[in-house]
């Protein structure tokens, strides 16, 4: 598995600062430096976190994670011993960053410890009354402090990573349901407006083939409303285009509810529908057209009566036929109303009318402007 990737300028800008100050150091005649030995060191760190970079761009896996860190502290070691100011040693707060990477929190913070620890073991080596000398104590508390921030900077860069990825596929996850719920809905209003229409040239078709003989003039009457039914499913299908490209207008329910109706469908409106919003008047409108639909295919009805009443705090669909009753069970058609309805916070009933036939009730409660 391939570790997460350190942030790539912290160990530039602390090789660059050991450097200036090192060479800083050796010409003012601040210590023995070995210059060669000090500049080829810090050269071969470049060229390490160069290499890393270009051949596991992605992430180094765990084997060569380790071989990398060795390597560092090894050069960090010549580093440090070829600088004879001693200011050098700044270059292992870079031990626990990387590590932290590479192997987590406990490694690091083990690691960490362990270079505060040495380098009170170097100065114990060096003096062993080190601990009298206030500007060496002052120097270790500061290496300390410095290693203690380093790795919170490092806890931080790999929890911020992580808030990203999980953010990433958030926001994949996001679009993911987007496009289902708008595949769903494209699916409905498929169903519900080229359905409805479908069925109607259908039945229309079937009642001028069935009165050809009989009644030449119903046939032709069937054959035009057919052709009607026919250019209003192309008006409908050119309007739900538009609204995929661009904002919907305005929709005026009770003028698309009476388009509905025919000379064996009555419409009756009540109330201010403009009150309600566009999602309710285009959930009514379409479980309208979904009920006179399965009441002229499926019930077989001569009659079919359709009611919407818009209340103050609710409005409700009503759609009656005379057919041959509800037999349960819910096709496409219903089982797509009724996802449209409970989206909309409102409730389907359907049962068997007083009169006989089927009655169909959407009902939606009125949401409080916001």
């Amino acid at each position: 598995m391939a570790a997460a990737r350190p942030v790539a300028w912290v160990a530039p800008v602390i090789y660059a600062a050991v450097l200036v100050a090192g060479l800083h150091a050796w010409l003012s005649g601040l210590g023995a430096t070995l210059p060669v030995l000090f500049v080829g060191g810090l050269a071969a760190l470049a060229g390490l976190e160069l290499f890393e970079l270009r051949r596991f761009s992605s992430g180094t896996p765990r084997g060569p994670a380790i071989a990398l860190l060795c390597a560092r502290i090894a050069l960090f070691t010549a580093v440090a011993t070829a600088d004879g100011s001693g200011l050098s040693r700044a270059l292992f707060v870079l031990v626990p960053f990387t590590a932290y990477f590479a192997f987590g929190r406990t490694v690091a913070v083990a690691l960490a410890v362990a270079c505060a620890i040495l380098a009170g073991a170097a100065n114990m080596i060096a003096d062993p009354h080190w601990y009298a000398d206030v500007e060496r104590l002052s120097d270790l508390l500061m290496f300390t402090m410095s290693l203690v921030l380093t790795v919170t900077m490092a806890a931080v860069a790999v929890e911020e990573g992580r808030a990203r990825a999980r953010l990433a596929a958030s926001s994949e996850r996001i679009a993911e349901l987007s496009a289902d719920a708008e595949r769903t809905r494209l699916a409905r209003d498929i169903h519900d407006d080229l359905g409805h229409h479908l069925t109607a040239i259908i039945v229309l078709l079937e009642k001028a083939s069935a009165y050809r003989d009989l009644d030449p003039g119903a046939a032709d009457r069937a054959v035009a409303d057919a052709h009607g039914s026919a250019r209003r499913a192309l008006n409908d299908v050119r309007r739900s285009v538009r609204s995929l490209r661009e904002d919907a207008g305005p929709f005026r329910f009770s003028d698309a509810l009476r388009a509905l109706a025919s000379e064996t469908t009555s419409v009756t409106v009540t109330g201010q529908e403009r009150e309600h919003d566009r999602t309710t008047l285009m959930t009514l409108y379409r479980a309208a057209q979904e009920g006179v639909t399965n009441a002229s295919r499926h019930a077989r009805a001569r009659r079919v009566s359709v009611t919407a009443a818009f209340e103050p705090d609710v409005a409700r669909l009503v759609v009656t036929d005379d057919g041959r009753g509800y037999a349960g069970g819910e096709g496409y058609g219903l089982l797509g109303m009724r996802e449209r309805v409970e989206l909309a916070g409102g409730r389907l009933s359907i049962k068997a009318a007083p009169s006989g036939g089927t009655r169909l009730t959407v009902t939606i409660p009125r949401m409080p402007p916001s």
